[in-house]
């Protein structure tokens, strides 16, 4: 029954647990529990316990387990699902009335219940059944709304989204609950030739539900299969894990939203890629959990170990993997911990996978936290030193500004520039990242198919006059640099320019020091170009153990970050001038 006083019975459970230390968790969870507190508080708001009870009884009367085993949901899929099909509130909305004879209607006012969350992140360790709670979604929708619904099931590969659909493939072929048995036994009424046609059966398409309509299909996690779908449901699985430069959950939502009480479970174990959508998606969650975005349609359940020491505290991964014992056993993990003791090169996978901690892959430089903007902060008048990594073709033109702060904090500001030719040459998923830069002032855009310096040039001085920023050192990389650095020299004297040679031997010590900033969180920018850059960096070694800056591909760009590199060491040679 509706009440909008009650404790969710599973998450009460859940909540007494965490109180009487029985199961530790994270500060993800943490602040999750106080929004689902805050919602027990709102009398907006309404738990229907009958709902959810109604939605775990399908479930384990209808379903199996792939290998045809009865299925008894996790405590967990109680808990999650109970966020989905449990909370609901009440609108007016106006809705068309026909009249008794039929000949025209009215439009009248109508209370209508509506369910509360239409957005689930879950981002769990590997091992956790995701898939199967996917499954479960997926089927209720199918076979128990009653109106027509067009389902999808997407993720990096198809392989990976058939995992979703193939506990319904089985539930179909072992039947044992009773709506199944009448689902799939066929029906006389429905027949062609000598065959009777099932109401729920596997098709080329999917899996339809002929009854009512509906279906639910898999499809390639990119922009165009995902475009223009109405879907009232839809799974996006491993979202965190591939190589996904593509924002999928926006087309998504845009066509869920022709559609009543829609509803996108996003489910991923961390991942080690970097700069994908996934990135946005988290900071964005991040402001949901603190109350920073107010948001009471979205559920977020990010388990993960808070630091890496936890790793050494088998009772802790449970902060990870909530159902460690359950579906994959403490030994699994013990072996976990020793392979990335014994491999190196699969350190960094495993903390992510299975311990959701973001190293973002093992060769990249600055870890995910790293990279996190800061607020909006503005540095006028300020004496800085300026950092020039200069480039004419695809790669920024980029010039950072760093502005020694109090208590050995720096500030960081960063203007870049590139053609028009090279942004209309942008492949769509980047496109998009590159006019968040553009609307936030850090790329500018100039015409032509190859970058005029003195165009350049004009332009950064009047940024520089606008802002008063006070130059008191230079530092360049001269790889293209010679008709700037002179014009440069020129107007503000020879002083404080300084020649920045890329390589090991140069880079390696600068290097060190700007990744203990950042460690340190003194680093303090706020563009998002900047966060890009320094997520998209890596090192190389020498073999005296010096590193130099290195992209893995060509459309991850560092430049912004190697001219603070050079802002850097002009400031270090140059250091009296600031004090």
């Amino acid at each position: 029954m509706l009440s909008n006083t009650a404790v969710p019975i599973y998450y009460g459970r859940f909540r007494d647990a965490v109180i009487n230390r029985q199961i530790p968790v994270n500060r993800n969870i943490s602040m999750e529990m106080n929004r689902i507190d805050r919602l027990i508080a709102d009398p907006n708001f309404y738990y229907d316990d009958e709902a959810i009870e109604g939605w775990i009884s399908y479930c384990e009367r209808e379903l199996t387990l792939t290998d045809g085993a009865d299925l008894h949901l996790l405590d967990t899929f109680k808990l999650w699902g109970e966020q989905i099909f449990g909370w609901y509130y009440f609108v007016e909305e106006e809705v068309y009335e026909p009249y008794p004879d039929g000949n025209g209607g009215r439009y009248v006012k109508k209370v209508i219940k509506k369910r509360l969350t239409n957005k689930q992140y879950l981002i769990v360790a590997r091992g956790a059944a995701k898939s199967m709670y996917g499954a479960c979604i997926h089927n209720y929708f199918l076979n128990v709304d009653t109106t027509t619904t067009k389902q999808v099931a997407t993720a990096p590969t198809m392989r990976q989204a058939e995992e979703v659909l193939a506990p319904i493939r089985t539930s179909i072929t072992r039947a044992r609950g009773p709506l199944f048995k009448f689902l799939t036994a066929g029906n006389i009424h429905n027949s062609t030739s000598k065959m009777d046609k099932k109401f729920l059966a596997s098709t080329k398409k999917g899996i339809q539900n002929f009854l009512t309509d509906s279906i639910v299909e898999i499809r390639p996690m990119t922009i165009d299969k995902l475009q223009g779908l109405n879907t009232k449901c839809a799974t996006i699985d491993e979202w965190l894990s591939g190589d996904i430069r593509e924002d999928v959950m926006t087309p998504l939502e845009q066509g869920a939203n022709k559609v009543k009480d829609w509803l996108i479970v996003a489910i991923s174990s961390e991942g080690t890629v970097r700069n994908g959508s996934g990135d946005d998606i988290k900071i964005e969650l991040k402001k949901i959990l603190k109350g920073e975005i107010e948001d009471p349609h979205t559920s977020i359940w990010w388990y993960c170990l808070d630091s890496i020491d936890e790793v050494a505290h088998p009772e802790l991964w449970v902060k990870a993997q909530p159902n460690i014992g359950k579906t994959i056993s403490y030994e699994a993990y013990h072996r976990y911990v020793k392979r990335a003791e014994a491999a190196p090169a699969a350190r960094n996978d495993i903390l992510a996978k299975c311990f959701g901690i973001p190293m973002e892959g093992y060769t990249y430089f600055f870890t995910y936290q790293e990279t996190l903007p800061h607020s909006k902060q503005d540095y006028w008048r300020m004496a800085c030193s300026l950092g020039a990594d200069l480039s004419q073709g695809d790669d920024f033109c980029a010039f950072t500004f760093l502005f020694p702060l109090k208590y050995g904090d720096f500030g960081v500001k960063t203007r870049n520039y590139i053609t028009r030719r090279t942004l209309n040459r942008l492949p769509l998923s980047m496109r998009e990242k590159y006019e968040e830069f553009i609307k936030e002032g850090s790329l500018i855009v100039l015409e032509g198919a190859v970058l005029n310096m003195m165009e350049v040039y004009e332009d950064l001085d009047n940024y520089i006059i606008e802002k008063e920023y006070i130059v008191q050192s230079f530092g360049y990389d001269p790889y293209n640099a010679e008709e700037f650095v002179k014009r440069w020299t020129t107007e503000n004297g020879p002083f404080g320019i300084e020649t920045v040679r890329q390589g090991a031997r140069t880079e390696s010590v600068p290097l060190g020091e700007i990744k203990i900033l950042a460690e340190d969180r003194k680093l303090i920018f706020d563009e998002s170009l900047m966060s890009f850059a320094m997520g998209n960096c890596i090192t190389l070694e020498d073999t005296n153990g010096n590193r130099k800056l290195y992209k893995k591909k060509r459309d991850r760009k560092i430049d912004a970050v190697a001219a603070l590199v050079d802002a850097y060491v002009a400031y270090k040679v140059n250091i009296e001038v600031f004090e």
